[in-house]
Order: C-alpha cells, then sequence, then structure tokens
C-alpha cells in the first residue's frame, strides 16, 4: 500500500533520529501498533476475532496488513480460515491445519492511515522527549544544576532549568534565605520524579549536606581528582557545617587545600551559601583524634572512647565548654552527627566534681568514670602545680 505522505513521514522520522536523537524503530512500532488498532475500529473487526498485524516499510513507508489464516479444506469462517486453494496461490507446498499470513488491503485505510500517522507521531515524539529529558536530569541526580527563579511565594520556589521546571519545596530551602523572581541560583539534583501527563519534575535542595558536599568538588581540584576525600558532612543548613576530609598523600594537606590561600577557596563556597560558617576538619581513624578535632573550634583536653558503645565523653577547658557546645548545641550535634558517634561533653570542673564524688562513695559504680579520665584529672592537676 503506497502513500506519498507515508514516505515524507519516513523522511521525517530520519530527521528527528538525527537531531533530536528520537529511535526511528520506536516511531515505526508505534505508529505500526496504531495503525493496527485503528484497522479494526475502522472496519468493524473485533478484538480475537482476527489474527492480524501491520509493518511499515522504513524506507518507502509502504503499510501492509496482514491477516494470519488456518488453511482448512472447507471455508467457514473467512476472518480466520483460507482455502486450501487460495492457500496453495501462495505457497505450494502448504497443507489442511498450516497457518498462512496473507495480506489485506481495505479500501480507503491509505488516507486513514496517514492521518493516524501524523497524530502518533506527534504524540510519539512528545513523550520521547519527555522521556528523553527524565533520563537527562536522572542522570544528574547528585549534582549541581543552575537556574532562574521563576516562582518564590514562601513555601515553594520554582525554577527554570532550561528543558523544565525545578521545584524546591519548604523543607529543602535554606531557612536564612530569601528567594526572589529572576534571581539566578544553583541547586542540588535530589530527585527526578514523573508529574502530571508523564511530565518529568526535579526536585532540587539547599538545605542538603550534599549540596555542600558537591560544592567543595566543584570548588577543590583535589577533591574533584580524587586526591583528597570528603568523609563525612553535616550540616545545620543556613547557620554551619563541617566538612571532614582526608587524604592518603602525606604531601597533601587536606585542611589546607581546601580553605585554599587566605581563605579564597573556602569564601567562594561560603559566599555561595549566603554565609553559612563550614569548619573543615581533618578525618582520621582514631575516634578520639577525629572526634576532638570534630569539635573545633573548641580545645579538647581529653576524649574517652567506648567503642561498643560508640561512646565518646569529652573534657574540656572551663572556658571552652560554652564554645565546645555551641549555641543550643549546636556545635556539639554537628559533631556527633559528622562522627557518628555519640558525644557527652563535660568541661574540667565538672571531671573534678564527679571524681572528688566518686571517691567519697557518693556517686553509684555505673556513675563512675573510668581510670583514663581520672588520669586526666592528675595531668591537670600536675599542670596546674607546675604553672605555680
Amino acid at each position: 500500500m503506497k502513500n506519498v505522505d507515508m514516505k515524507e513521514l519516513i523522511s521525517v522520522m530520519d530527521e528527528l533520529e538525527k537531531e533530536r536523537g528520537i529511535s526511528k524503530a520506536y516511531l515505526i512500532s508505534a505508529l505500526e501498533e496504531a495503525l493496527l488498532k485503528a484497522y479494526k475500529q475502522n472496519f468493524d473487526v473485533e478484538d480475537g476475532s482476527e489474527n492480524a498485524r501491520v509493518t511499515i516499510d522504513p524506507v518507502t513507508g509502504n503499510i501492509h496488513i496482514y491477516a494470519t489464516k488456518e488453511v482448512v479444506s472447507e471455508l467457514a469462517v473467512p476472518e480466520l480460515e483460507i482455502s486450501l486453494a487460495d492457500a496453495k496461490k501462495i505457497k505450494k507446498t502448504i497443507k489442511v491445519g498450516d497457518t498462512v499470513e496473507v495480506e489485506i488491503m481495505p479500501k480507503d485505510f491509505g488516507r486513514i492511515a496517514a492521518q493516524k500517522a501524523k497524530q502518533v507521531v506527534v504524540q510519539k515524539i512528545r513523550e520521547a522527549e519527555k522521556e528523553m529529558v527524565f533520563d537527562e536530569f536522572n542522570n544528574k541526580k547528585g549534582e549541581i544544576v543552575s537556574g532562574l527563579i521563576q516562582k518564590a511565594d514562601g513555601r515553594i520556589v520554582v525554577m527554570d532549568l532550561g528543558k523544565l521546571e525545578g521545584v524546591m519545596p519548604l523543607k529543602e530551602q535554606i531557612p536564612t534565605e530569601t528567594y526572589n523572581v529572576n534571581d539566578k541560583i544553583k541547586g542540588y539534583v535530589l530527585e527526578v520524579e514523573r508529574g502530571l501527563k508523564g511530565q518529568p519534575q526535579v526536585i532540587i535542595s539547599r538545605s542538603h549536606p550534599d549540596f555542600v558536599r558537591k560544592l567543595f568538588e566543584f570548588e577543590i581540584p583535589e577533591i574533584y581528582e580524587g586526591l583528597i576525600e570528603i568523609k563525612s558532612v553535616s550540616r545545620d543548613p543556613g547557620s554551619r557545617s563541617k566538612v571532614a576530609v582526608y587524604s592518603r598523600d602525606e604531601n597533601i594537606d587536606p585542611v589546607g587545600s581546601c580553605v585554599g590561600q587566605k581563605g579564597v577557596r573556602i569564601q567562594n563556597i561560603i559566599n555561595e551559601l549566603n554565609g553559612e560558617k563550614i569548619d573543615v576538619i581533618e578525618w582520621n581513624e582514631d575516634p578520639a583524634i577525629y572526634i576532638a578535632a570534630a569539635l573545633l573550634p573548641a580545645q579538647v583536653m581529653a576524649v574517652d572512647i567506648k567503642e561498643e558503645e560508640k561512646f565518646a565523653q569529652v573534657i574540656v577547658p572551663d572556658d571552652q565548654l560554652s564554645l565546645a557546645i555551641g549555641k543550643s548545641g549546636q556545635n556539639a550535634r554537628l559533631a556527633a552527627k559528622l562522627t557518628n558517634w555519640k558525644i557527652d561533653i563535660k568541661s574540667e570542673s565538672q571531671i573534678r566534681e564527679i571524681i572528688l564524688a566518686a571517691q567519697e562513695g557518693n556517686v553509684p559504680e555505673d556513675e563512675e568514670v573510668d581510670e583514663e579520665v581520672e588520669n586526666v584529672e592528675n595531668e591537670t592537676e600536675n599542670e596546674d602545680e607546675n604553672e605555680e
């Protein structure tokens, strides 16, 4: 079945495959399925009453409809059967009980096919483009993208990402930031979902800890190249982040490389986060050293580790207690998240009182401090005597 419109449509398919990457085979397969349905609808063929298929020549666009029929000696159901005499015209060696495909040519089907073809191709192009955009952004999951703010009503921010919109829900926004229409901002691709009618929707976050991680990868070449590894990130969005870094190369200072000369590198990240403070600490496989570093900027005197419980008792000088705990417990909380250890912080004076009470027998056994803590107390007393 020849049709000039179909040949033109094949040329369009070729162009779409070259320019947009939409598979020609995918379009032809979808069109064959749609034409078979159109054939059954327009020629009163009930589903299951005729085993038909439609093929389209990928070069000429010619359409062929074939019906599979059983060879019989006496014809009873023409839609499903073919006489032996007619079947032998197709294949001489055929016999009763075999099946054969017979090409059928319904009147005016060429016109119906041309109309249907245009509808299907347009529909499938839209679907394929949506799928391609979905795949493109799904591959960007966990990456940083930039976009212009189209809408900002306090609860939701909508960004123009070029091929589609990005949505930043309230919980993914930084509480201290104000978003305005036409502002260009960066965001972390948290998730890619299928919205209404299959339209891809990108969920953007600026509050996620991995947004900070990716900003470090972007700004610090040694991290991008794998010379420095980010071991952990903990974050209180808009206020403070802690980032633990490590390098196997002893010649590389991981903290210094991240901060940069005169703090230039870290300042670029702080600027992107609108002033959010960032503590960069060096990761250490020794949990006591790591936990002490995690509590920066506070100075730590000693860390008593209980491995099985993943619990750390930290002792700090009296004047460092509030700094170690932080406002509303922020510093201690971020350090605990960063290290994945439970951390209890006590001042030197508090430890002295606990030890004294234990010596007087006023503290239950399960509340007595470990010998290591007592050693710290003794060392502290010796330091006091030396200073005197």
